[in-house]
């Protein structure tokens, strides 16, 4: 931590609630200085931040907006952290809060980065969605956040999860076992998302009833999918016919997602890629929309983002 010029301190009113504030061992105080690039420091109810003009202000801000949840009850930990944090940098009025977050019964989900509200939105609003960006960005995730929510909300009777299997050359039948054995190992990020947002036995009792389908695109042709919540995986590797016949299997009271990375073409031919095709094809049509995330939206470990502006300015040189 560099410039640290600046001291702040603040007085909270009630002891009561500081050890829900400051977490076990001080983990929410190790939080707020990672993400904050901050020290804090602190005996009884009296704080000291240390950092930056900006940055100790930020800081003053959450903590006190974390003091005021855990007076009402609330649990302070990490995701907590993250959701406040979020709300004060994306200026989020509480009273507009509910348009902007995906309630499941395990979790709730809100947006990190500006291009994620923006995303938020656009899954609110439109029918078909293209989000495309790096890993990390959250296009997977949220994509399956707000399926898991609209399936739990009666809004959808059905997830339907869809990916092109690229690396097996779509020759699925020489694999061994069933389909979902089959298409299992391309769908990993999917299921770690849905274990996210439900609880493990309710994820495989969906699956096991068919609620939650699994069906690689090469076996959605000839299907009209209707009251469905319908996500396309790694969208780059479709081909220009796959994408059409994919798009054009949306039927009454359904949502798609297509989502990819552009950067991250398998096909032979990148020319091919179904999703750079769509992506021009359909971009003035008002019920589709589409979303693009950057390194700025990156919200995994920090070295992740780093490693993506380190090959992203590589490439630019």
């Amino acid at each position: 931590m560099s410039n640290l010029n600046y001291s702040l301190d603040i007085e909270l009113n009630d002891n009561n609630y500081l050890p829900n504030l400051f977490g076990v061992n001080d983990k929410n105080i190790h939080i707020l200085e990672k993400i904050n690039n901050v020290q804090i420091k602190y005996r009884g109810n009296k704080i000291k931040i240390i950092g930056t003009k900006s940055s100790i202000q930020d800081t003053k801000e959450e903590i006190l907006l974390l003091f005021e949840q855990a007076k009402k009850g609330l649990d302070i930990d990490e995701d907590k952290i993250m959701e406040t944090r979020s709300m004060k940098i994306l200026e989020i009025d509480p009273e507009d809060q509910m348009n902007l977050f995906f309630q499941t019964k395990k979790r709730k989900i809100l947006p990190r980065s500006q291009n994620q509200k923006k995303y938020f939105q656009l899954l609110n609003s439109k029918d078909i969605v293209f989000a495309y960006g790096p890993a990390g960005t959250g296009k997977t995730f949220l994509a399956v956040a707000k399926a898991v929510a609209s399936l739990q909300q009666g809004l959808v009777k059905k997830i339907i999860l869809s990916r092109p299997a690229v690396e097996a050359g779509e020759k699925l039948g020489f694999l061994p076992g069933d389909l979902k054995e089959k298409v299992d190992p391309f769908l990993r990020p999917i299921y770690d998302a849905l274990y996210e947002m439900m609880p493990y036995d309710q994820v495989e009792k969906k699956l096991a009833n068919n609620i939650i389908e699994i069906a690689p695109i090469a076996f959605m042709r000839g299907r009209t999918l209707e009251d469905c919540y319908i996500i396309l995986d790694e969208a780059q590797n479709t081909t220009k016919i796959q994408m059409k016949m994919f798009l054009t299997r949306l039927g009454k009271n359904s949502k798609m997602v297509v989502v990819g990375d552009n950067t991250q073409i398998d096909l032979i031919s990148k020319n091919e890629s179904g999703l750079i095709d769509a992506s021009i094809k359909l971009k003035n049509i008002d019920d589709i929309g589409f979303i693009e995330l950057d390194q700025r939206d990156v919200i995994r470990h920090e070295v992740v983002r780093k490693i993506i502006n380190a090959y992203e300015n590589k490439n630019s040189n």
